[in-house]
């Protein structure tokens, strides 16, 4: 009798799952995760996410239960898991999904070791293999995202795969874990297959069609807030590809970020060191601020807009696309902190805080990735204006500032001085104008 592991990590789904798909034609399939030490004991593994994978695991496991099987759950070091249950049960294949990161790279080499057929998916969390595409002209990955978006969409992808009907599994024991901890956003957004699912046809079906009219527009919230699922692999964007198809200017603009995910995928495929270094270095010397730091990273820079984004991100576990860019420059060419305290904090709160994007879009708004205009400023009054004009998203999160007249919510030290004073909302930390001097400067001083 032949039996299977199918080793979920990011892929938390029976829908769409080539790793699932595979393994379970075997006679025997063990569907396992492993709560790796390494990881929930890091600060990656941050209360959101805890919660999220907590509810996400739960709901595989019904899933699977619904098809015959059930989640095999074990803790403590992957590889050492999969020997395990690998010798006790005559596993003759292991399938699992090709990541990126030093770390999966590291596992998969490990898993490579052991004495069964290891079968890694390509197509599983990415919708093209992250090094599957390399410029005309030579090198190893692209380092700009036009090139790159023109070669990806040319790229046929494999087909949807059903979830398997039944999936049956040896006699295993073992309780689902509870891993939440410490305090979760307060308005953290649910887990699991069926809550990404549910979005992701809400989403196709009366959503994407508009959104390259409305998805800058922050007090719409008019975006699929599907980032937590992808990054969690509880929706798979092969099939949210074809879900969303390109009959629309809204669906081909979505199509177009979900392709900066496999872009930066590949940046970090290639550059695995680009996770903690400057991709291209401006040599910068950044100023160390606590105060300046602490003023952001709590929503005290007595900038409306900045400090809104800041208040979702501690509120939801999750911040708007064009929040998440105002707030980085903020923090990295106003105040000219380093980008990788900014990444960190957003590590430490972001439910879909995927190392790849994350830090490699912290890097394209220092300028030290792969922006080809690496001093650029997103001033936050002109981007409040543009994306905030009412102020309906900054009062949504700054109730201080609830009642204020909308020509000044942007702007509330412009207030007459009696109802200035009666605000509890700071003056801004910084001068704007000073403040773009000052980077400007430092850039020209490297």
């Amino acid at each position: 009798m032949t039996t299977s592991i199918a080793l979920f990590t990011r892929d938390l789904r029976v829908h769409d799952n080539p790793v699932l798909h595979a393994a379970a034609a075997a006679e025997r399939c063990i569907p396992l995760f492993v709560v790796d030490d390494a990881i929930v004991s890091s600060s990656f593994f941050n209360a959101n996410r805890a919660a999220f994978l907590t509810e996400s695991l739960a709901d595989l496991d019904a899933s699977l239960r619904e098809r015959g099987g059930r989640l095999v759950v074990r803790r403590g070091k992957v590889v050492e898991e999969v020997a395990r249950l690998a010798r006790a049960h005559d596993v003759t294949e292991v399938h699992v999904a090709a990541d990126v990161s030093r770390y999966a790279r590291r596992r998969e080499e490990a898993l490579r070791a052991l004495d069964v057929d290891l079968h890694v998916h390509d197509a599983s969390i990415n919708a093209v293999p992250p090094l599957s595409l390399t410029p005309t002209g030579g090198g190893d990955h692209f380092a700009v995202f036009t090139p790159y978006f023109r070669k990806w969409e040319t790229v046929p992808r494999r087909g949807v795969l059903r979830a398997p009907r039944r999936v049956t599994v040896p006699d295993l024991g073992g309780d689902l874990p509870d891993l939440r901890h410490g305090t979760p956003s307060p308005d953290l957004a649910a887990g699991g297959e069926t809550v990404g699912r549910e979005l992701m046809a809400r989403w196709a079906r009366s959503g994407v069609d508009d959104y390259a009219d409305v998805h800058d527009a922050l007090a719409e919230d008019a975006t699929s807030h599907l980032s937590p699922h992808l990054h969690f692999g509880t929706v798979s964007v092969t099939e949210l590809l074809d879900r969303v198809g390109t009959a629309s200017e809204g669906a081909r603009a979505y199509t177009r970020q979900l392709a900066w995910r496999d872009f930066h995928h590949q940046v970090l495929a290639a550059r695995p060191r680009s996770s903690t270094e400057d991709y291209r270095t401006r040599n910068d010397r950044w100023r160390r601020s606590e105060r300046d730091f602490a003023a952001w990273r709590d929503g005290r820079t007595g900038y409306p807009f900045v400090d809104a984004a800041m208040r979702q991100l501690a509120r939801e576990g999750w911040m708007h696309n064009r929040a998440r860019l105002v707030a980085a420059s903020f923090l990295c060419k106003t105040l000219y902190l380093d980008w990788r305290r900014g990444a960190q904090h957003f590590v430490d709160l972001l439910v879909d805080c995927d190392l790849a994007n994350n830090q490699m879009n912290w890097q394209w708004v220092a300028g030290t990735g792969t922006d080809t205009r690496p001093n650029r400023v997103h001033n936050p009054i002109a981007q409040a204006g543009r994306y905030d004009a009412e102020g309906r998203y900054v009062k949504r999160y700054l109730p201080e500032l609830a009642e204020v007249d909308p020509r000044y919510v942007h702007e509330p030290w412009k207030l007459p001085e009696d109802e200035r004073a009666a605000l509890d909302y700071p003056p801004p930390i910084v001068d704007l104008g000073e403040a773009a001097d000052r980077f400007a400067e430092a850039r020209r001083k490297r």
